[in-house]
């Protein structure tokens, strides 16, 4: 049940903060597509259901909701599962549902249900530093819904699994030589990875980030438009609808990946960084909701979300730059898409939630 008393400890400072993102992202939606293009519109109705979503993530204690975590988890399972079989194919890739008047991405809500799954499991195993055995499950928990999100295939989205699992382990207990273990091996493991999981394209990308050049009108061609864009802002940028880049359409999916290119060549370096403190106050807030966090599972769940928006926010924005290999990860609140905003603010209503609940019994 919610308790009126507990509306006085929600972090209206933070969700103001997300807001302020949100509303910064339509405005760019709006400045690359144009007046006639309903995208920016689209973006508000998601944004919409993003905050109806928040506030039932935020009504329902958190201690509720990982009770059910394993059908909840499940339910993403047969989610994907389906998306393999019978998704809708976009530019190649069948990532979608299609349920007539808004096209579903379940990949989007993994993060949150793999949260819910992990930070359960790792609450009620109170052994101290997670065992061998506890880190061998939790990492077939995570495996699962990523081998079948890497099959649509989506290796970006998959990849934002693994700051979860690595979130939630650390605070478990997981102790720093561990991680320097499993990084030694990633690294020991990858010319494997490229000689046979990686596709060409994905080869062709790295490849391309180390010289665009190389192939500036084809793989390399975007990472060259997003440098151009983001140092052609300067310091007080062209204004809004006045850039060259995103409007002449020189920049590809300007409204999707490279939302922060297009928000430094129309607001400038003054803007990126008004932008770039939202953020820095929203995981910093996050975090402290960590440390106030009645409890162990309430901890799990914020690290858990926060570590994954975090290394989205910072690749996109290294990426923009050219310091990152180009990838289909978005702009968390900003980018153009329905799935990524809902999902996102219902995590962040989870966040809210156990601030909220930290004076409760």
């Amino acid at each position: 049940m919610f308790e009126r008393r507990l509306v006085h400890h929600i972090d209206w400072l933070m969700i103001a903060a997300i807001l302020v993102l949100c509303g910064v992202g339509v405005a760019m939606i709006a400045s690359t597509t144009g007046p006639a293009d309903p995208r920016a519109l689209t973006q508000i109705y998601a944004i919409a259901l993003g905050l109806g979503a928040a506030a039932i993530c935020l009504r329902i204690d958190y201690r509720t909701l990982t009770d059910g975590s394993h059908l909840i988890y499940l339910a993403l399972l047969a989610l994907l599962l389906y998306v393999l079989f019978f998704g809708t194919v976009v530019s190649g890739a069948r990532r979608w549902i299609d349920l007539g008047f808004y096209r579903l991405q379940p990949s989007e809500f993994a993060r949150l249900a793999l949260t819910l799954m992990l930070a359960k499991f790792f609450d009620e195993s109170r052994r101290g530093n997670p065992t061998g055995t506890d880190l061998v499950i939790a990492g077939l928990i995570t495996g699962l819904p990523m081998l079948l999100i890497v099959r649509q295939p989506d290796l970006g989205t998959a990849v934002t699994l693994v700051p979860v699992l690595l979130g939630v382990a650390y605070l478990a207990g997981l102790r720093i030589r561990v991680v320097g273990a499993m990084l030694l091996v990633a690294v020991l493991a990858a010319p494997v990875v490229w000689r046979f999981a990686l596709q060409d394209y994905q080869k062709t990308r790295i490849s391309t980030f180390l010289d665009p050049a190389q192939d500036a009108r084809g793989a390399g061609y975007q990472q060259i438009q997003a440098q151009i864009t983001v140092g052609s802002g300067g310091l007080w940028g062209k204004g809004f609808r006045q850039g060259t880049q995103g409007q002449l359409r020189f920049l590809p999916v300007a409204h999707n990946d490279f939302i922060f290119s297009v928000l430094a060549e129309e607001q400038g370096l003054v803007g990126v960084l008004l932008v770039l403190a939202l953020y820095l106050f929203v995981i910093v807030r996050s975090v402290e909701t960590a440390r106030l966090a009645k409890d162990r599972l309430g901890a799990f769940i914020v690290v858990g979300i926060l570590a994954s928006f975090t290394f989205q926010v910072v690749y996109n924005v290294t990426m923009s730059a050219g310091l990152a290999p180009v990838k289909g990860l978005t702009l968390p609140l900003m980018s153009y898409g329905g799935s990524s905003v809902i999902a996102t603010l219902a995590g962040f209503g989870l966040i809210v939630n156990v601030r909220m609940r930290r004076f409760t019994n």
